[in-house]
């Protein structure tokens, strides 16, 4: 590239950066990130406290939102509202194309890593919820179960929510492509770029960095402990930075690359890898046992979906029980995510029916995510049960990164196949939601614009890369984890202030549902007055 290129790239950074959220932004990241490396043992401790505070308190608020979410979506794709539609363009990708994007985008590199560990984890160790004995026949659907609540319907429910929220605003009302568009109805349009909506930018790029480095610190753990339990190749705190940069430099050559070039064509690839992989584990592994259980967890958790989604664990006073440790922390980490997730979703979303988001956003996700479960977690808890393969012994040993190379490499014939088709998966759908996460944080910083300049895109990327990595050498996964949950608790309200926004335009849009327009909720009532000639009109109350 000329120096003239050079300087134009240049140039044209300067130019779009939206200086104070970048700055803020940045700075934010920044001394949260120092104070780790600068005294990690009272930082850590800090954050701990913060993380404690958080579940002790409002565990309740967590659970009630995040199902709330659900059922706002679900009455959108079955009711009158799921016809509007945001902006009036054609939308600019298949439908398939679309979907692909948005689940690589969201939790399908978690998906991926949890798939063999979960299930595993909870037939180990059976949710408080059931009185199963642990590692019994009984525990075996209740573990399938979990696996499939956690990861499908609700966890999506936020990045939809959020996308549905910036997307109608931006492309229906002139809002900014920035999380802020959300306040449109509070603040309007024309205000969103005042210091609340910064405010909320801000926020949005902390969160975003602190939920992508929780995920890339699980995907890093994944190839170091394998490599270790595999191999016997310990790789130590420089190594972890290795590993991590590499997969840094990687995402950040796809994201150069753009939407169409970088994220469409590698979430395309995934999606085929992904249904691969399950359908060969399904074939090769005990496929009737597969069937007869994934069957009956699924049953499991259509008819205690409520219990499951409600379930706080109230006997227990302590922050660290186990709903707390699970179920509230995976509805914490994907409202981390949600932000950058709905930003992305927003941004691909344009001419879109409401109905089509909602769908994708819930119904289509889930339609991948229950059967990667019930097969590749039914498998894992199958070969534990029966003893084919002795899983749980590796996990206690090291962690639940190991549980994909024990799983894979005991499912007959094509095991060494499978195992390396799910290492490029895990890291494949990483790639695609770090791409789709920086290219939103790139947005949110030059003010909405669609396309940032590759500068700006690849100053987000190496932070995203430096924060992982300093967080792992210093407080290892724990740490991340509690920053997700850190970061994902505002973004509760957030999304909250977005569903009722949405509802309250909807409504004022297509008329009431429950009630007509007419109708007061509050306020005086209206009387009949008659008049001279016998008709009878409406009146106010004097009083």
């Amino acid at each position: 590239m000329s120096n003239s290129d050079d300087q134009g790239a240049i140039a044209e950074f300067r130019e779009e950066i939206e200086p104070t959220i970048f700055g803020a932004g940045a700075a934010v990241t920044l001394v949260f990130v120092a104070a780790f490396v600068l005294n990690p043992a009272d930082s850590y401790e800090f954050v701990e406290g913060i993380r404690y505070w958080i579940l002790e308190r409002f565990n309740w608020f967590f659970l009630i939102v995040m199902l709330a979410f659900v059922l706002f979506l679900v009455f959108l794709i079955f009711g009158p509202w799921g016809k509007l539609q945001l902006g009036d363009e054609e939308p600019e990708y298949s439908y398939l194309s679309y979907f692909a994007m948005m689940y690589s985008a969201g939790l399908a590199a978690g998906i991926v890593f949890w798939g063999p560990a979960e299930a595993l984890t909870h037939f180990g160790s059976v949710p408080p919820l059931y009185n199963a004995p642990d590692q019994s026949a009984a525990a075996m659907p209740v573990a399938v179960q979990y696996a499939i609540f956690h990861w499908s319907l609700t966890q999506w429910s936020c990045f939809t929510v959020m996308g549905l929220g910036i997307g109608y605003f931006v492309y229906n009302y002139d809002a900014p492509l920035r999380v802020s568009a959300v306040l449109t109805p509070i603040l309007g349009a024309d205000s969103v770029d005042g210091p609340i909506g910064k405010a909320i930018d801000i926020l949005a790029v902390f969160a975003t960095l602190g939920g992508v480095a929780t995920s890339l610190g699980f995907v890093g753990s994944q190839f170091i402990t394998g490599l270790s339990f595999q191999w016997g190749i310990e790789l130590g705190d420089v190594g972890t930075v290795l590993v991590i940069t590499g997969m840094t430099v990687i995402f950040t050559a796809s994201l150069v690359l753009g939407v169409n070039k970088g994220i469409r064509w590698l979430s395309n690839f995934n999606m085929v890898l992904f249904f691969l992989v399950m359908v060969a584990t399904l074939v090769f592994g005990p496929t009737v046992r597969i069937l007869e259980l994934g069957t009956q967890a699924f049953g499991r958790f259509i008819t205690d979906f409520f219990k499951m989604s409600l379930y706080t664990q109230s006997t227990n006073q302590a922050a660290d029980k186990w709903v707390n440790d699970w179920t509230v922390f995976y509805w914490l980490w994907p409202l981390a995510w949600s932000p950058f997730a709905g930003l992305f979703i927003a941004r691909i979303s344009r001419g879109r029916s409401v109905r089509e988001v909602a769908f994708a956003g819930i119904g289509a996700t889930s339609m991948a995510t229950v059967p990667w479960f019930i097969i590749v977690g039914g498998t894992a808890v199958t070969m534990q049960n029966t003893g084919v393969a002795q899983i749980l012994g590796p996990i206690a040993q090291y962690d639940e990164s190991v549980a994909g190379f024990v799983l894979f490499n005991a499912v007959p014939i094509i095991g060494p196949l499978l195992l390396a088709a799910f290492l490029i998966l895990v890291t494949t759908f990483f790639i695609t939601s770090a791409d789709s996460s920086t290219l939103a944080v790139s947005m949110i910083t030059t003010g909405g614009k669609e396309h940032p300049s590759s500068i700006n895109r690849i100053f987000w990327a190496v932070l995203q890369g430096t924060v992982a990595s300093i967080l792992m050498v210093v407080g290892g996964v724990d740490a991340l984890q509690s920053a997700s949950i850190i970061t994902g608790a505002p973004f509760a309200v957030v999304c909250l202030a977005a569903m009722l926004g949405l509802v309250k335009t909807f409504q004022d849009e297509t008329g009431g549902i429950l009630l007509q327009d007419r109708t007061r909720l509050i306020g005086a009532p209206t009387k009949r007055e008659e008049t001279a000639d016998g008709a009878k009109v409406a009146g106010q109350d004097d009083d």
